[in-house]
């Protein structure tokens, strides 16, 4: 995945769009910390679209006693 600075971005943005379109993403950074991704329409919808695990588990049909009951014990000292 390309990467490329806000002011680069800035100036090159029609360029960068195309690019989405295509399949090709870009990171934009500023000061050097990634800061946003540019993807394509199709991308985001796909992304967009995925279920959340939470989601998904409600969908499933887990019945009571399914799954083991969640241990209630406090954590242990991790004597760090």
């Amino acid at each position: 995945m390309r990467q490329v600075q806000l002011r680069e971005a800035k100036a090159r943005l029609s360029a960068l769009v195309d690019g989405a379109a295509e399949g090709e993403a870009t990171i934009v950074t500023r000061h050097g910390k990634p800061r946003a991704v540019i993807v394509g329409i199709d991308e985001w919808n796909r992304l967009s679209n995925v279920p959340s695990f939470g989601r998904l588990l409600l969908a499933s049909e887990l019945e009571d006693g399914d799954l083991p009951p969640r241990d209630t014990a406090p954590p242990r000292e991790a004597g760090l």
